[in-house]
C-alpha cells in the first residue's frame, strides 16, 4: 500500500482527527489525566508539523532533528556537519533554548510558516553578524573539511545565530541556509530535551515529533539516563528512522565504551539502529568550535545516502509517516478512556452535588415540619397576635430566610469536602469553582422569602373571598357592614405605619395565620387564635373573632363567626397543604438554582461522554482511509 501520495480522503481523515485531539479537554486531576494531556500535545504537534505536511507534499525535504540532553554537544555537532556556525553552541546550561533549521537555499521555501510549528516565528539569521564573528576570530582557527562535510562543496553558510525574538518576545524558529547541505535534507538544531525549564523541554519534544529522521545525541558520561532512554523508546514506538551519536568519548575507552552501548541497544530491541561515535576532542568542549571533518565522517556519510538516493530518501519519510500512523492506533484510544474517566469523575462529582442538594431539603422540610421558627422573635410576636400579625409574619420570613441560608451554606460545605475526599475535586474545591458567590446566594434567598410571602398573601386573600361569599348568602348586608369595619380597622393599621419586608402595609392577620399554619407545622395556640393569652388573659381578637364582632355576631365555632356548625376554619387543611406544597416549590427552585451553578461549573470543563465517541469514530474512519 502506498501511503506517500498525496491523497485528500486520507488528508480529510487526518484533519478531522486533528480536530477531535484538539476539542479533547482532561481537566480533572484523575489517574492517567496527566499522561492524556502530554498524548494530547504530542498528537496535535505530530499531525500539524509532520504528518499533515509531510502527506501534503510527500516530495518535500526530509527534516533530521538533532536532540538531546543538555551539555552533550548537539550544537556542535550541527555546525561541524554544515562546516559554519548556524547554531550557538555555549558552556552555560542550560544551551540550547532557541531551534535552528539549516537547510539548502534551494530547500528555504519548504520550511516557511506553515511547513513546521505555524506558532513559531521565523528569524532568518543574520548574516552581518557571522561576518563579525569572522573578524573577531581573525583567522582563527577553520578546522579541516570545513568545506564539503555534506555536499563536497564550501560551506556558503549564511550567518550565525541571531538573538531577536518572535513578535511580541514570542518563541522563534531560526532558519538558516547552507550550500554544504544536500538538496532535500534539513538538519535541526533541537532544544535540550531534559532543560530546567518545561516549555524547553515540550518545544523539543514537538520538534521530535516533527523529524522524519531522529538523531539522538548522547554522551560517554550520560548514555544510561533515562531521558535518553525514553526517546529511543519512543522512537522504536513510533517505527522512526533513527540514529544515535555517542559523543565525547575518551580515546582510551571508546572500544569499550561504544560495545557496552551497542549492545544496550540490542538488548532493547533496537540494535538496527546505527551508531555513531565522535571522540572526546578539544574543539567539542569548548563552547564554539567545529570538529574536524572525519570525526562526523561516518554521521555524513549516512544523512548524504538518506537525502542523496531519492528511493532512500521517499523509504524514510514512507516509514517514519507509517509508523506515526500506526501508533495512532494505540495512543488515541488512550485518550478515548481517559476522556471516559473524565466524565465519570465529573458524573460522580455532580452527584454529590445533588445529594447536598437532597439532604439539604429534607433538613428544611424537616424544620419546618418540627416548628422550629416559632421561637424567638416569632415567638415572642405571636404572644401580640392579632395586633401584632405584620411583625409576627415579619419575623417569620426572617426566619425562613436564615434557615434557608444556612442550610444552603451547610450543603455547599458538605459539598466541598466531598470533593476534598474525591481526588477529581480537590483542586475544585480549593477554588471554589461552580460553587455559587455569598452575595449571590443572599439573593436569591431573599428572592424566594418574597416569593413565599406573595403566595401567602394570595392565599390568605382567596382565603377571604370564599369567606365571603360563605357568609353573603345568610348575612349579606350585616356581613358588608362587618367588612367595612374590617377594612377602616386596616386603614388604620395602614396610618400606624405598618409595613412588611416586600414593601406591602397592613398585611391581614389571616396572611400571618396562614404563615404560621404553614411554616411551623401547626397552628397558634387555641387561646390565642381565640383572642386569650397564655396566661389565660384577654388579648387581641383573632381575625375570624374581629369579621364576626364587626358584623355583629357572637364569636363561636373554629373561626369565631358565631354558627357552632357547618363552619369550615379559616386556614383549613386543603388551604395549608396547597401552600405548603407552594413553599416546597419554591425551596426547590432555589435548592435547584444553586445546585446547577456546581454542576454548571463542572460542565464549564467540557468532559461530556461525546468526547470519547468522537475520538473513537475519527480513528475509525482514519484506518479506513488507510
Amino acid at each position: 500500500m502506498v501511503i506517500m501520495e498525496a491523497r485528500p480522503e486520507l488528508l480529510d481523515a487526518l484533519s478531522a482527527l486533528r480536530e477531535r485531539v484538539d476539542a479533547a479537554r482532561f481537566p480533572l486531576p484523575v489517574s492517567g489525566a496527566a499522561r492524556a494531556r502530554r498524548t494530547r500535545q504530542e498528537l496535535l504537534a505530530q499531525l500539524d508539523d509532520h504528518l499533515v505536511p509531510r502527506l501534503e507534499r510527500p516530495e518535500a525535504p526530509l527534516l533530521a532533528v538533532v536532540a538531546g540532553s543538555t551539555g552533550a554537544g548537539k550544537s556542535t555537532l550541527v555546525n561541524s556537519l554544515v562546516g559554519g556556525h548556524v547554531t550557538e553552541p555555549g558552556v552555560l546550561r542550560p544551551t540550547t533554548r532557541t531551534p535552528v533549521l539549516v537547510c539548502h537555499p534551494y530547500d528555504r521555501e519548504w520550511f516557511g510558516p506553515r511547513r513546521i510549528l505555524p506558532g513559531l516565528t521565523r528569524v532568518p539569521v543574520d548574516r552581518d553578524r557571522d561576518r563579525d564573528r569572522g573578524r573577531d576570530r581573525g583567522s582563527g582557527r577553520r578546522c579541516e573539511g570545513v568545506g564539503s562535510p555534506l555536499h563536497g562543496r564550501g560551506s556558503g553558510v549564511e550567518g550565525a545565530p541571531g538573538t531577536s525574538g518572535g513578535k511580541d518576545g514570542g518563541a522563534v524558529l531560526r532558519l538558516a541556509t547552507s550550500e554544504a547541505l544536500s538538496p532535500g535534507l534539513a538538519l535541526l538544531d533541537a532544544p535540550d530535551l531534559d532543560s530546567v525549564a518545561a516549555p524547553v523541554r515540550d518545544l523539543g519534544a514537538e520538534l521530535l515529533c516533527a523529524a522524519d529522521i531522529w538523531i539522538l545525541v548522547t554522551t560517554a558520561s550520560r548514555y544510561a539516563d533515562a531521558v535518553h532512554w525514553n526517546v529511543l523508546r519512543a522512537a522504536k514506538e513510533y517505527d522512526a528512522v533513527v540514529a544515535t551519536v555517542l559523543d565525547r568519548v575518551p580515546h582510551p575507552v571508546a572500544d569499550e565504551v561504544s560495545r557496552h552501548y551497542t549492545a544496550l541497544l540490542a538488548r532493547a530491541g533496537l540494535g538496527r539502529v546505527p551508531c555513531f561515535t565522535v571522540p572526546e576532542l578539544p574543539e567539542s568542549t569548548g563552547g564554539g568550535g567545529l570538529l574536524p571533518s572525519s570525526a562526523v565522517a561516518g554521521l555524513r556519510d549516512w544523512l548524504c545516502l538518506r537525502a542523496g538516493d531519492p528511493r532512500t530518501r521517499s523509504a524514510d519519510a514512507e516509514r517514519t509517516v507509517s509508523g506515526a500512523l500506526d501508533s495512532l492506533r494505540s495512543r488515541v484510544p488512550g485518550l478515548a478512556s481517559a476522556s471516559a474517566a473524565q466524565h465519570a469523575a465529573a458524573r460522580r462529582l455532580a452527584r454529590r452535588v445533588e445529594e447536598a442538594r437532597e439532604e439539604a431539603r429534607e433538613r428544611i422540610a424537616r424544620a419546618l415540619d418540627e416548628g422550629v421558627l416559632l421561637a424567638g422573635e416569632a415567638l415572642v410576636r405571636s404572644r401580640a397576635y392579632p395586633d401584632g400579625a405584620a411583625e409576627l409574619e415579619e419575623a417569620l420570613a426572617d426566619g425562613l430566610g436564615a434557615l434557608l441560608r444556612a442550610e444552603i451554606d451547610a450543603a455547599q460545605e458538605r459539598v466541598a469536602a466531598a470533593w476534598r475526599r474525591d481526588g477529581a475535586g480537590r483542586a475544585l474545591a480549593a477554588a471554589r469553582l461552580g460553587l455559587p458567590e455569598r452575595e449571590e446566594t443572599r439573593r436569591r434567598v431573599d428572592e424566594a422569602v418574597r416569593q413565599w410571602r406573595d403566595i401567602v398573601s394570595e392565599a390568605a386573600r382567596q382565603a377571604r373571598e370564599e369567606r365571603r361569599r360563605q357568609m353573603a348568602g345568610s348575612r349579606r348586608g350585616v356581613w358588608r357592614k362587618g367588612l367595612r369595619a374590617a377594612e377602616a380597622r386596616v386603614a388604620g393599621a395602614r396610618s400606624a405605619g405598618a409595613r412588611t419586608a416586600t414593601g406591602a402595609e397592613g398585611r391581614e392577620p389571616t396572611a400571618a395565620l396562614l404563615a404560621v399554619e404553614v411554616l411551623t407545622g401547626r397552628g397558634l395556640p387555641s387561646d390565642l387564635r381565640a383572642g386569650r393569652s397564655a396566661a389565660g388573659r384577654p388579648t387581641a381578637e383573632g381575625p375570624a373573632a374581629v369579621a364576626a364582632r364587626a358584623a355583629g355576631e357572637p364569636a363561636g365555632g373554629e373561626c369565631g363567626c358565631g354558627r357552632r356548625e357547618g363552619c369550615p376554619p379559616v386556614v383549613g387543611p386543603q388551604l395549608r397543604q396547597r401552600v405548603r406544597a407552594a413553599l416546597d416549590g419554591v425551596v426547590d427552585a432555589l435548592l435547584g438554582a444553586e445546585a446547577a451553578d456546581a454542576v454548571a461549573g463542572l460542565r464549564s470543563l467540557d468532559v461530556t461522554p461525546r468526547q470519547q465517541t468522537a475520538l473513537v469514530a475519527a480513528l475509525s474512519v482514519l484506518q479506513r482511509e488507510r
